[in-house]
């Protein structure tokens, strides 16, 4: 499919489909979030996968989640709300949150493979094909972008 095609893939709706899970607590949020992303992804047929690749991205996804929600958690006291935003060649994932402060990748020595901490954005740049942050009333959203398999 071209960039930026809405046709249609298996499980997917017409146009895409938006889904938002508000996240009233720290407590369980990653745990939360991976399962509402999970369920997501098998509606849309990306899981369990029918091909090597396809399994893969869905994996990178679950795992992108866990960073964004899990540096909420870390950075701005909590995340509140993850938004999933599919159309036919890509998902956006969009975790908000109440701090107004920008996300910044750590810089090296910290950015180092042998320390504990500190890769979360890295990992979230490595795995998406773009990312970014936008200022909103009352915080941020920090979003990921995937390209379908």
């Amino acid at each position: 499919m071209p960039p930026g095609s809405t046709a249609l893939r298996p499980g997917l709706p017409p146009g895409g489909q938006i889904r938002r899970l508000l996240l009233p607590g720290a407590q369980g949020a990653v745990r939360r979030s991976r399962a509402f992303t999970r369920d997501a992804l098998a509606d849309w047929q990306w899981l369990p996968g029918g091909s090597r690749e396809q399994c893969e991205v869905a994996e990178d996804v679950l795992l992108l989640v866990s960073e964004l929600v899990t540096n909420a958690c870390l950075h701005a006291g909590r995340p509140t709300g993850l938004v999933l935003r599919c159309s036919g060649d890509r998902l956006r994932i969009e975790v908000s949150d109440a701090s107004p402060v920008p996300p910044a990748p750590r810089p090296r020595p910290w950015h180092e493979a042998a320390r504990p901490g500190g890769h979360g954005l890295h990992i979230v740049a490595r795995l998406g094909t773009d990312w970014g942050f936008a200022p909103g009333p009352g915080g941020k959203t920090v979003w990921v972008e995937v390209a379908a398999p």
